[in-house]
């Protein structure tokens, strides 16, 4: 063998080389992308969960209206609160909400439940002179119902789903420790996000209808 052809050899094992290289450089970038790309995308699912979690997606629209049946008498029998979603809030099913009270009076500290037809069951709720609780624990647990659908997005398909632009008054059973000048609590903890937390103070004296600061 001449010289010329040693040296179209070893071209050939030059270009060999260099190509196992490339390929080589090749896959490794690509895995180091990859990584880069599966890194940046869970730090952004990571974030947007977050935001999710630490911000509630309702919030109260106007004020929170007290209301008893009958005068005479120093108890309210449930609030009307209006709530709708957040800023770029995604549709909530509220029959996933769990609601719960509480007072400085030691009243009622266990989760609230819809009435047996569904939040939108309003019977025993609106119609019913206190709310039957036994604030020892035992007895039946305070109601709560959806008594308006305001901007209804699908009339004549209701669901559960508070949607955007939708305005929906939640009544909700008081018990009996609700009594002028009590401080109470409500949390509303939908399925996803933080919860809704409304305190206020109840006023001195009652009216059938009392707007609660």
């Amino acid at each position: 063998m001449d010289q010329s052809d040693e040296n179209g050899f070893t071209g050939l094992e030059a270009s060999l080389v260099l190509i196992a290289f490339v390929v080589v450089a090749a896959v490794f970038s690509y895995v180091v992308l990859g990584g880069g790309f599966f890194t940046t995308q869970t730090a952004q699912a990571a974030v947007y969960n977050g935001v999710g979690q630490a911000s509630s997606s309702m919030e109260i629209v106007g004020e929170v209206m007290g209301i008893k049946w009958e005068t005479g008498t120093e108890q309210l029998d449930y609030i009307n609160v209006s709530v709708t979603l957040s800023s770029g809030g995604t549709p909530m099913d509220l029959s996933q909400t769990v609601i719960s009270y509480s007072d400085s009076n030691n009243g009622w500290q266990k989760e609230y439940r819809a009435a047996s037809g569904g939040i939108e069951d309003c019977t025993g709720v609106l119609d019913t002179v206190g709310a039957g609780v036994d604030n020892a624990g035992a007895g039946t647990p305070p109601l709560w119902c959806v008594s308006q659908f305001i901007n209804d997005q699908k009339p004549t398909d209701p669901n559960t789903l508070l949607e955007t632009h939708e305005v929906w008054i939640l009544s909700i059973q008081t018990p009996a420790t609700a009594t002028p000048n009590t401080k109470f609590k409500y949390n509303l903890q939908p399925p996803v996000g933080a919860g809704l937390i409304i305190i206020r103070t109840l006023p001195g004296d009652f009216g059938l209808v009392q707007m609660i600061n």
